[in-house]
């Protein structure tokens, strides 16, 4: 907020200059408009700092710890509590500046776990760390909420990834409390997403929120799935159609992370499953429960629901489709056939990671995109590399093969560049 121009508002309206409901108006618009470059550094720095004081206290706390008595410790494990909230409450009174909420929030997150922890020590509470970060963040999220904080968006996230993680790989049961603080946080990265469409912290959490979720896929499915493959090339599928929505349309490509972890992951798990490790060993010796194929279904409709969206808001236009929208379908079908003999899945898998390649090189000379383009040869290089050491291919057919990618690279770059500049003269 422009803290000088609402402080001249009184003035204005005293010299009759404007009316007291647009001084109001004003005021709402500066209140609540996005940041500027300069405020948003000041909150990076501020939460930064808020979070090496914090941290600070908590060691000179641990120095001295064994040497207070219990009455000081349990002072000293609410003294920062209280003082956060009082700031808090503060700003809250106040109305006070962006900054101010952004590092308040961060104080109080980082001394709710802090107290938490404290007294838990203190009076030897049992109990264990995926507990200590369930209860942590469900106290937090009030907090996030009457702040509107981003930082305590960010935060929460993380956390509830850091304890996914804790209470999921490793366990016996699902972590299915991970997923109650996902949706907790959904509210505010709607209010972002409909608020600020192209702020910069809207598109950080286009990015933490499928990675989180990538992280965490792995806890809902047992560890030697045969179909854990294809939930995840699945999920990339998901994310890709969820990048496709008319949403993402005016957004910049680097903002769109649903898109690039779609790309990325379907490219990296198609070139791990074109290996005959994949099909001679892990697809043969393991198995499946029903659970499994549940999230593997979930996953696919509502991919197939997002993509047929698509196909009637584009009018129908079969080539507006991508093939990595529909790529986790064909899997479906090479799966299928690779039950019944495994050689087969082995050979269709390699020739749709090098059809993958070529639409791309093919997408990007038409576009007249490099990234495109080059992402299309890094694929087909990377798969001849992998094929290089799983197959008895003489030396001399695989240094032509990489003399061909090579002048590939150079022939397909050159043809590409000549193309552009004939374009712009």
């Amino acid at each position: 907020m422009s803290s000088k121009i609402v402080k001249e508002l009184p003035k204005l309206v005293d010299a009759q200059i404007i009316s007291p409901e647009t001084a109001k108006a004003i005021e709402h618009y500066y209140r609540n408009s996005p940041d500027t470059k300069s405020n948003s550094l000041l909150t990076i720095f501020g939460v930064l700092g808020a979070i090496l004081i914090g941290l600070g206290i908590i060691l000179i706390f641990a120095h001295n710890w064994d040497d207070f008595p219990k009455t000081a410790k349990v002072t000293l494990a609410f003294l920062p509590l209280v003082i956060c909230q009082f700031f808090t409450g503060y700003t809250i009174v106040k109305q006070k500046s962006t900054v101010w909420k952004e590092v308040t929030g961060t104080f109080l997150f980082f001394a709710i776990g802090a107290t938490i922890a404290l007294i838990s020590q203190i009076y030897n509470i049992p109990g264990n760390l995926g507990n200590f970060l369930l209860t942590w963040i469900l106290l937090s999220v009030p907090v996030l909420y009457i702040l509107n904080s981003n930082s305590l968006a960010l935060l929460h996230l993380i956390f509830a990834t850091y304890y996914g993680v804790e209470a999921g790989y490793g366990k016996s049961d699902y972590p299915w409390l991970y997923l109650l603080l996902i949706v907790l946080f959904l509210p505010h990265y709607y209010q972002l997403c409909k608020q600020h469409l192209k702020g910069n912290i809207t598109s950080v959490f286009h990015w933490l929120l499928p990675f989180s979720i990538t992280i965490m896929l792995g806890a809902f499915f047992s560890g030697t799935s045969r179909l854990g493959f294809l939930i995840y090339i699945s999920l990339f599928g998901l994310f890709f159609n969820i990048g496709k929505l008319s949403f993402f349309e005016e957004q910049r490509f680097i903002k769109n992370g649903y898109l690039i972890l779609g790309v990325l992951g379907t490219s990296i798990l198609s070139l791990i499953l074109s290996s005959k490790w994949f099909w001679l060993e892990f697809y043969q010796t393991n198995h499946s429960n029903t659970s499994d194929l549940v999230l593997l279904l979930s996953l696919q409709i509502t991919a197939l629901i997002l993509m047929i969206r698509y196909f009637q808001k584009k009018k129908k236009d079969i080539r507006q489709f991508n093939g990595f929208q529909v790529l986790f379908l064909v899997f479906n079908l090479i799966f299928l056939l690779g039950m019944t003999n495994n050689l087969i899945g082995m050979i269709l898998t390699n020739i749709v990671v090098l059809l993958m390649g070529a639409l791309l090189i093919k997408n990007g000379s038409q576009q007249s995109d490099f990234t495109i383009l080059n992402y299309g040869l890094v694929i087909i290089a990377v798969l001849i590399i992998c094929r290089f050491f799983d197959t008895n291919i003489s030396f001399v057919i695989r240094g032509l093969l990489f003399i061909a990618v090579g002048v590939g690279f150079f022939y397909a770059n050159y043809i590409l560049l000549q193309k552009t500049k004939n374009n712009r003269s």
